[in-house]
């Protein structure tokens, strides 16, 4: 399954092919237990209608086998309903495999702090790339969007491009929109879609998105095979995202912090199995990119 994506990723990208497929496996979870009195069938209704969209959509014309269809999971926490307009948060979650593996690494863990949407119960979910025609679909096909980019970035350097171009419009179409989220001055400290799509395609970001290459592809893919080489490589990418770090291309360097966020605790598992001076060189590295998360990489030399 691994090389055949591999080998869609470097010879397909460049060329249209005949066949398409889904190319998610997206599970789909609204809560509403914050909001009363109101008809609780609508959020069953709307959890339905995005699953559908998400799932049954084609967000690129390469081929997917069912079997490496991405797994990734989205989940709204509602906290208002008035007449058809909807407000909360939405979690992101994208999961990819490992090489030889039972194990499955997060890619994607990120929450979207802002959520406003108009819904009406049983109406079509429409979407066309080359116009803003709602909130609800401009936000599933951006998340759907970034989601496939940052899973083709885990296999190729740079594999994402094409999806986060994609995205890109998106954002671009929903500049009209009244709800916030996707406009670069109604962030709260350069957090928003507007900043991370703008880090992703940004080349002084380009460090990171090499990190999500070498890491993945070149350190977690082996690991069944080659533990030792293949930790070694994943700590050297770590080099990547402190390159990055000390550069400082903003003042908040949010895709720094969506990694942090998605990889944290897979860093402590990791890096707690090496030797000494591969633990004290992780730890100290880590310490000082992502302080906010030293006491927990300290169980790494513990």
């Amino acid at each position: 399954m691994f090389f055949r994506k591999i080998i869609l990723l470097t010879l397909v990208m460049a060329s249209s092919i005949s066949g398409y497929s889904q190319e998610l496996r997206c599970n789909v979870q609204i809560i509403s237990e914050q909001i009363q009195g109101t008809n609780k069938r609508v959020f069953e209704t709307l959890q339905n209608a995005i699953f559908e969209f998400m799932n049954n959509r084609n967000w690129t014309n390469h081929v997917f086998a069912s079997q490496e269809r991405i797994e990734c999971s989205i989940l709204f926490n509602l906290t208002d309903h008035t007449g058809d307009i909807f407000k909360g948060t939405l979690q992101i979650q994208s999961r990819r495999p490992i090489f030889n593996s039972s194990y499955n690494t997060t890619l994607l863990n990120y929450l979207d702090q802002n959520i406003s949407f108009t819904y009406i119960e049983y109406e079509a979910l429409d979407f066309n790339e080359s116009n803003f025609t709602s909130n609800l679909t401009s936000l599933l096909a951006y998340y759907a969007m970034v989601i496939v980019g940052v899973d083709y970035d885990s296999y190729t350097f740079k594999g994402g491009t094409e999806l986060f171009r994609k995205a890109e419009i998106v954002v671009n179409n929903a500049q009209q929109a009244v709800e916030k989220g996707w406009k670069a001055f109604d962030a709260n400290n350069n957090k928003n879609r507007y900043w991370l799509l703008q880090n992703l395609l940004d080349e002084k970001y380009t460090p990171v998105r090499e990190f999500l290459y070498k890491y993945h592809r070149l350190g977690l893919d082996v690991m069944a095979e080659k533990a030792n080489q293949a930790r070694d490589e994943m700590a050297e990418s770590l080099r990547l995202l402190q390159q990055v770090y000390r550069q400082k291309p903003d003042p908040y360097m949010h895709l720094l912090q969506v990694i942090f966020d998605s990889k944290s605790d897979e860093w402590v598992n990791l890096f707690s199995g090496s030797f000494p001076e591969e633990k004290n060189r992780v730890f100290l590295l880590l310490k000082e990119i992502d302080p906010s998360n030293t006491n927990k990489y300290q169980k790494i030399v513990k």
